[in-house]
């Protein structure tokens, strides 16, 4: 058996477990005392499997669902393959059971289950069963990346970012950080009314040290689930890199938090194409005028083709409105880029100027306007969690590939 300081801490993931027993309940209570959980977020619910299944039918799922069964293998089978219709892209799942069954472990690692557990188990096998699903040698990186950037200088491409991460993690309740790649002259610090002493450059000048203890301590935090990792806003150097340079803050990012926006400036440097391309979700924010149709189609045309693998590059057109400037209309700017926009934001100076200058977000200021639910919808998107939903993959596909070679042994504590 593996010992105790083996055991590596947990990222910053949510965990739901369905129990069905008090022993198991008693089991997760002492877990989420031991340091290893300290940054992850775990809720108990009454009810197995089935209660999964009602659970999500209208909501997005966590990183991780533990499901507690005292079901037969046929039923279990069944409300898993149902509970699949209902979980967004990269969600987790371990199964506790109460029998020692070889075929049922095997037939669960074939849908894609993360783990099965056989109970009665011992606090620490619990905490290394959700610890090996992101730190094993095959884990995928728990993070989705997200960059925003605007196809021309001043069209609000940084408050699309920071109310987009604000509505990631305070509506979807996903672990959040938001990283200021504005260096000279970034605002995140204004928006989120932070002055932090530290940011992302104290870790890409030192790229040696960047592990998961150095990211925790540059990040400022902004609200229970969003931090901030702030550009110096400084123009005491310049800031021309190599392509590679932010490489290790961004795996470092992405091995502990479930969601990384990045602001990206409006720049066509090396660093800043390479972190456009390696993202996961690319926005590109634009206002409907000419100058900005060209750049978007530009941006959106040169991206795809360096991501061939990827989805496409998402418009977002803000400031829609402004008085007295002629406008290209939504639907001419969108078939001209031939993609639908991912949103259409009204300009309203009040409600944005009031924000930017009490460093507030939308959601903070004006709960109930259209710009809220713009920033929630596209929140769902870039997440996966309406698209996903849609698609009914089968069960948890995007981990899959990681459990095909596992050995058919059910695991007893």
């Amino acid at each position: 058996m593996m010992s105790e300081s083996t055991v590596a801490p947990l990222p910053h993931v949510a965990i739901q477990v369905f129990s069905e027993t008090a022993p198991v309940v008693a089991l997760v209570e002492e877990a989420t005392q031991d340091r290893r959980m300290a940054k992850a977020h775990l809720r108990i619910q009454a009810g197995g499997v089935a209660a999964a299944v009602e659970a999500y039918r209208d909501a997005p799922t966590p990183n991780v669902i533990v499901i507690e069964s005292m079901t037969d293998s046929a039923t279990l089978l069944a409300n898993l393959d149902e509970l699949a219709g209902f979980c967004d892209e990269g969600t987790r799942v371990v199964v506790i059971g109460h029998v020692n069954d070889v075929p049922l472990y095997r037939e669960l690692i074939r849908r894609g289950v993360s783990e099965y557990l056989v109970a009665p188990l011992d606090v620490l096998d619990f905490i290394r069963a959700l610890s090996e699903i992101f730190t094993g040698p095959t884990a995928k990186p728990v993070g989705r990346t997200i960059a925003v950037t605007g196809a021309k200088g001043g069209v609000g491409a940084s408050v699309i970012a920071h109310n987009l991460a604000h509505a990631i993690a305070q509506d979807l309740e996903v672990e959040t950080v938001i990283v200021d790649l504005d260096l000279p002259f970034g605002t995140a610090g204004l928006d989120f009314n932070q002055d932090p002493p530290q940011g992302i450059m104290e870790a890409a000048f030192d790229p040696a040290r960047v592990d998961a203890n150095m990211i925790e301590r540059l990040l400022s935090r902004c609200g229970e689930r969003l931090s901030l990792m702030a550009a110096p806003s400084s123009l005491d150097r310049i800031y021309d890199f190599a392509p590679e340079m932010f490489e290790p803050v961004v795996d470092a990012l992405r091995a502990t938090v479930p969601a990384i926006v990045f602001d990206v400036p409006h720049l066509w440097t090396g660093w800043a194409r390479a972190m456009l391309v390696r993202a996961d979700e690319v926005v590109v924010v634009a206002s409907p005028e000419l100058a900005n149709l060209r750049n978007a189609k530009n941006l959106i045309d040169t991206l795809a083709l360096a991501r061939p693998n990827d989805p496409r590059p998402r418009l977002v057109l803000n400031q829609v409105g402004l008085p007295k400037r002629p406008e290209i209309s939504t639907s001419e700017f969108a078939r001209a880029l031939d993609c639908t926009p991912l949103a259409s934001i009204a300009f309203d100076a009040n409600l944005f100027g009031t924000a930017n200058n009490n460093g507030q977000m939308i959601a903070e200021l004006q709960p109930k306007s259209k710009a809220r639910e713009a920033f929630l919808d596209m929140s769902k998107i870039l997440m996966g969690r309406q698209e996903a939903r849609q698609a009914k993959k089968s069960l948890f596909s995007t981990i899959r590939e990681k459990f095909t070679q596992r050995p058919g042994k059910a695991r007893a504590a």
